[in-house]
Parts: structure tokens; sequence; C-alpha cells
């Protein structure tokens, strides 16, 4: 039996049999010090580094123990020791992948998130928790800037001062709460700081982990399902959903498949260029992505910001023409071109080159869709496309109904090869060390 103890942010670690009988005890050199009264004198002990090696001596002594025909040296277990809650971004992943769960006894401790949170006074059962312990910075950023409760666990190269530097680039109106050496009484801090206050400190080695807070949401209403909210129950709105003029707006039918192939998701950058109304990028914004709309007219921004404010999503708008704005935009997972004129190949061409997955176009003149497909496929993309033409149902007098014919709109796409099936880093995806 392996037994995983959580220690470090709660109380500190008990006198326990599976500690006191154990053969072979595996930790951080702080845990190991902090333990070492507990554990048999003879006890081979491990300091965890790097992850891979470490679970290589746990398994020589598991099947070591196992082969061993003197039953008096029998059960002597594993007893391996971690910070808060072994099983959230934790050990307990990996020991379980190269070990069964059935081999597990986890006793965990309290998590650094549920720590950090207490401590600020907040509930946490809607924050999003995303880690950037060995992975890159991008993902929870574009998550801070999505959801108002964020929790990060950090590490080197990916803490306070470079994701506030990022989100003091970006604009974000967030707070970050930096909570260091959580559950050392004498050392345990606790700091408010603005994302430009962090982004000009050396914060060390101590940190645990990052609220990134949008104080004006950052209690949201009492639910049953736990996380930054469930995915909305409805997409594609309708057009009256939305605050636009003159019916320059992306119609529904349109906006549903332009979705589909967006496919906006939990940690992904979504631009919505010539945003008009936003619905776009509102609506990537409700499927939880980071969203920025660019906008040339400023009655377009002001309408563009009303209805983020209107669903209740955060949505930067930037004021200014394609493609000259973009160049201060982070890279994105997806762009949408509602809008362009005559530089819609340009714009597209600068879209392409800088976007991860997809780029997707509407297209109301055909002459145009062979430029749009040119330029697409010119930066490595596969390219497809589709005339939409529908006709919604109006009313008749007499109590009957005729079929009012839309517009027809072209929608072209392309999708970066490899890309079609990949997914964003999971919010549960293991630590790596």
């Amino acid at each position: 039996m392996i037994t995983v103890f959580g220690t470090g942010t709660g109380a500190p670690l008990s006198p326990h049999p599976a500690l006191s009988s154990a053969g072979l005890v595996v930790g951080g050199r702080r845990h190991l010090d902090a333990a070492e009264a507990l554990l048999a004198p003879g006890a081979e002990r491990i300091v965890l580094g790097p992850l891979a090696p470490a679970l290589d001596s746990v398994e020589r002594y598991v099947k070591n123990e196992n082969a061993n025909e003197n039953e008096d040296a029998k059960g002597q277990g594993v007893a391996v020791l971690a910070s808060g809650d072994p099983g959230f971004f934790g050990i307990v992943r990996a020991l379980a992948e190269r070990f069964g769960p059935a081999a597990l006894d986890v006793r965990p401790g309290v998590s650094s998130v549920a720590t950090a949170f207490a401590r600020a006074g907040l509930p946490w059962d809607d924050a999003a928790v995303v880690s950037a312990h060995g992975r890159d910075l991008r993902t929870a950023l574009n998550v801070c800037r999505a959801y108002p409760k964020t929790a990060v666990l950090t590490g080197p190269g990916a803490g306070p001062a470079e994701l506030g530097a990022e989100l003091a680039h970006r604009g974000a109106d967030r707070v970050l709460v930096v909570a260091s050496r959580l559950g050392d009484p004498e050392h345990e801090s606790l700091e408010r700081v603005t994302p430009s206050e962090a982004s000009a400190r050396d914060w060390g080695d101590a940190v645990n982990v990052v609220l990134c807070l949008d104080e004006k949401r950052a209690l949201a209403p009492v639910r049953t399902l736990a996380g930054p909210g469930r995915p909305p129950a409805r997409w594609a709105l309708d057009e009256s959903e939305f605050a636009h003029r003159d019916s320059m707006i992306t119609k529904f039918e349109v906006r549903a498949l332009a979705l589909a192939r967006l496919g906006p998701r939990p940690g992904d950058l979504v631009w919505d260029i010539g945003a008009g109304s936003g619905s776009v990028a509102v609506e990537c914004a409700r499927f939880g992505a980071a969203a920025v709309a660019v906008e040339k007219t400023a009655d377009g921004v002001a309408r563009i910001r009303d209805n983020a404010a209107a669903h209740d999503v955060d949505v930067r708008v930037v004021h200014g023409a394609a493609p000259t704005v973009l160049s201060d935009l982070a890279d994105p997972d997806a762009v949408f071109i509602g809008g362009g004129g005559r530089e819609l190949t340009a714009i597209v061409t600068a879209c392409a080159r800088r976007t991860r997955r997809s780029v997707v176009v509407t297209v109301a003149a055909v002459d145009r869709v062979g430029a749009v497909r040119d330029a697409l496929g010119a930066a490595g993309f596969v390219s497809d496309g589709v005339l939409l033409q529908s006709s919604r149902l109006a009313p008749l007098p007499g109590d009957v109904s005729r079929l009012a014919a839309a517009n027809p709109v072209f929608l072209v796409w392309g999708v970066r090869p490899d890309t079609e099936s990949a997914t964003s880093v999971d919010f549960l995806e293991r630590r790596s060390s």
C-alpha cells in the first residue's frame, strides 16, 4: 500500500502507523524535515525532485516488498508526503496511473486553493482553477480574462509578476490576491495588488497560488454545480437579444455555424474582427473563451460594451481598423471576421498568420470567396465553405405564415492542419515536474 499524506497548508502532520512503519518515504525536502520525528529511523528517504525517477524508485521498492519471502519484513509500505490536497493538481494522478487507484490510501490536507480563498474570505465553489505550473501561461491568462474569479497555481516563469504584466498589458480590470507560504504561521502572507503592481515585484519562490478577481462580480449567485458556471443553455441567440444598428448583425443561422467552426472554450482567445454588435464575441465569451472585439466605429464600440454587460460577460473592445490594430493583440486560437471591405484579404492574411487553430469569414460577395480561400491556403490552412440561404417564417393575415428569405451569405473557414481535434489544456491535467 502507498499512503499519500497531504500536508503544508492545514494542520501539521500527525502520527500515523503508515508513517512510522513505512520502509520508503518520498517527499519534498521541507516535508521530510517536518515529518522526521514521525518516521522509522531506518526508513529510506527520497527527496522529491523530477517525478519520473521517484516513481521508478517506488516501483522497485514495491516489487521487492511483494517478492520478499520473509513475512516478518513484509508490511513496510511506502509513504508519500505532498502539499495540501495531493489529489488536486498533485501527485495522486501520477501514482494512480503508475500503480492503480486500489494501491493508494490518500489522506488529503487542505489545498492551497481552498486555503487562499479562506484567507481572502471568499467562497470558491464558483471559481475557475487553472495550473500554470510547467505550462504555457497563456491558458491561465485567458481563463483569468474570461472569468470573474480564478485561482492560478503558479510555477517558475509563471508567477504573479508574469501574470500581472500580461493582464496589465491587455487592459484587464482585475485584482490579484497573492498567497505565499500558506500554512506557515510565522511567514504566511496574503497581498492584494493590481496587475501593474504585481508585475513590478520579485515574488521569489514562496508563492502558492494567485487569485485573480473581478471584484464587482466575485460573488456569484448560489448554484448547485461547482465551477465557474455551466455552458450556455442556448447559443446562436436571436438578433433581438443584442443591440444593433439597421440589422447590421451576424444572423443567428450564420452565427450558429460560425460558432461550430470556431469552437470557443475555456482557455481560448478569440478575435471578433469588424465586430459591429459584438454578437460573436459575446457568444464566445459565454462559452468561457477570452474574447476581443475589434470595431472601427465609436458607436459600435459602445454598443459592444453594452451587449457584453447585458449578457454578463467580459469582452475586451479595441477601437480601430484591422489589420492595423491587430499587432498589439495576443495571438488568438480562433478568429471570426465579419467585416473588412476592401481590406478583407489583408485582414484574412494577417489573422491566418497568427491564429493557432481556425479562421472563419463571412462573405457577402461571391467574387471575394476565392481570394479568402487563397489567403487561407497561403497561410497553410485547409479551407472549406458553404453558401447559407435561409427563409424564416413570417406572419400573414388570416393566421397563416409565409417564408421570408434572408440575404444569402458565404461562410468560409480555414483550419490549421493537426489542430482540429486538439484541446485546450485540461484544468485537471496532472502537474508536470
